[in-house]
């Protein structure tokens, strides 16, 4: 692993490899939106002969799922009625059917009776999505915001570096190869095994971009850190080289901690947080990638502007 520089074009190439399945299957069938997004309907159940610890709210989802609510968020609660503690659920799930809607709520109860006995509908609406397209919107702006910041504090971090502002461009560059490939997967799972995208998966993609700019900025000090000691015609690709090489143990180890409890909560964690695992996982290893493979190697493009040979060929 001493050449990693020299090797750019091959991990560019591998940048490509995992973004463009991802982007085809965005363009083709696009992100498959969870009721957070879409909005749905609000069951009030009450189980008269339960008590809250002996309802298990993945029991209470495969009974919803069995009859075409995949996905259902259940929420348990106590309520008092007449003066008595009765265990609640409050479940939200996607609109009814509009062909049979009455046989839906009829076979939620029946199949919730069968394991906890008797089961009160106390109250059935529909209701808007939690995540609105508004709410999107400002998002995507605070994003977009956050994105300029990091790209003034870099360059102001950076200033006794040569060309300072590039550190805060090829580490916003490799920020939006981590959005490209964690959008891409959610389309991929999406269509192989019905991933939806919640208010979870906003609370990933955010903090995969915090992750990713982090690392990223850990290189990027060393770099800045080795041009100051920079020895007497010492090419700036083997500054970087040597640079990405130094942190290269730290940056895996950290990265490893993460994954090791990350794995541990998909697997231990339940299914009410396993898409949040899940998008949490692509995004770290996407993000421990393009921090060592893909934002020091654009540094080097840049500073070779090699864009200049890439159209045609080079002079004899």
């Amino acid at each position: 692993m001493k050449n990693i520089v020299r090797l750019r074009y091959l991990w560019f190439a591998i940048s490509l490899l995992i973004i463009v399945p991802g982007a085809i299957f965005y363009a083709m069938y696009g992100l498959k939106t969870g009721i957070d997004f879409a909005g749905g309907a609000l069951w009030d159940l009450h189980f008269p002969t339960q008590t809250t610890s002996q309802l298990n709210t993945e029991t209470i989802n495969e009974v919803f799922a069995k009859n075409g609510f995949e996905g259902a968020q259940v929420q348990l609660s106590t309520v008092k009625v007449n003066g008595v503690d009765i265990a609640s659920a409050v479940v939200r799930t996607k609109e009814l059917s509009a062909v049979n809607p009455e046989d839906q709520q009829r076979n939620v109860v029946e199949g919730l009776t069968a394991i906890y006995g008797t089961v009160e509908r106390e109250a059935l609406q529909s209701v808007g999505p939690t995540v609105s397209a508004e709410a999107t919107r400002s998002a995507a702006i605070a994003v977009l915001g956050a994105c300029l910041a990091i790209l003034i504090y870099l360059t102001i971090a950076f200033r006794n570096a040569p060309n300072p502002i590039r550190y805060g461009v090829c580490a916003l560059l490799a920020m939006l190869h981590d959005v490209l490939v964690v959008l891409g997967m959610a389309a991929i799972l999406g269509f192989a095994i019905g991933l939806e995208i919640d208010a979870y998966f906003l609370t990933a993609l955010l903090t995969v971009i915090s992750f990713s700019v982090h690392d990223t900025i850990v290189v990027f000090d060393r770099i800045r850190e080795n041009i100051a000691h920079r020895r007497s015609g010492e090419a700036f690709e083997d500054i970087v080289n040597h640079s990405i090489v130094q942190t290269l143990p730290r940056s895996i180890n950290t990265q490893l901690t993460s994954i090791f409890s990350l794995t541990a909560l998909l697997l231990f964690g339940g299914a009410t947080i396993r898409n949040l695992v899940v998008i949490l996982l692509i995004g770290l290893m996407s993000g421990t990638f393009s921090s060592i493979f893909n934002a020091a190697q654009l540094l080097v493009v840049w500073e070779n502007r090699e864009w200049r040979t890439w159209f045609r060929k080079q002079a004899a």
